[in-house]
């Protein structure tokens, strides 16, 4: 990987590190304590708002996830592995990694373990 290439994901990676950040900002917000005082909020409100809660709960262990890709993607291009299929070993098509720079795995690895391959 080119001097430049590295530079670009480096941000491209910083960029979106920071929008998970302030995403979880927000969804760690959205997952406060439900209150269960019915002569203050309804049954059905209360309802809604503890979906909402496990909905925002979800949000941020995926948003927890992503961060740790992102992380461990940085930590990739620091050691000079960014690019490089995490199983395999084989390069990783650049237009996959301008998608998702934080895929730790080759098209036909990733197809695999979904499939329950590996």
């Amino acid at each position: 990987m080119s001097p430049q290439e590295t530079v670009r994901f480096r941000e491209l990676i910083a960029a979106q590190l920071a929008q998970v950040e302030l995403d979880l900002t927000e969804a760690g917000a959205n997952a406060g304590t439900v209150m269960l005082d019915q002569s203050s909020v309804g049954r059905l409100s209360r309802m809604d708002a503890m979906q909402q809660q496990a909905m925002a709960a979800s949000q941020r262990t995926a948003l927890q996830r992503r961060q740790q890709q992102l992380q461990a993607a940085l930590k990739r291009l620091e050691n000079g592995s960014f690019g490089a299929c995490c199983q395999c070993g084989e390069g990783i098509a650049l237009p996959r990694l301008l998608a998702d720079p934080g895929t730790p795995f080759c098209a036909d690895c990733r197809e695999a373990r979904e499939r329950g391959g590996d």
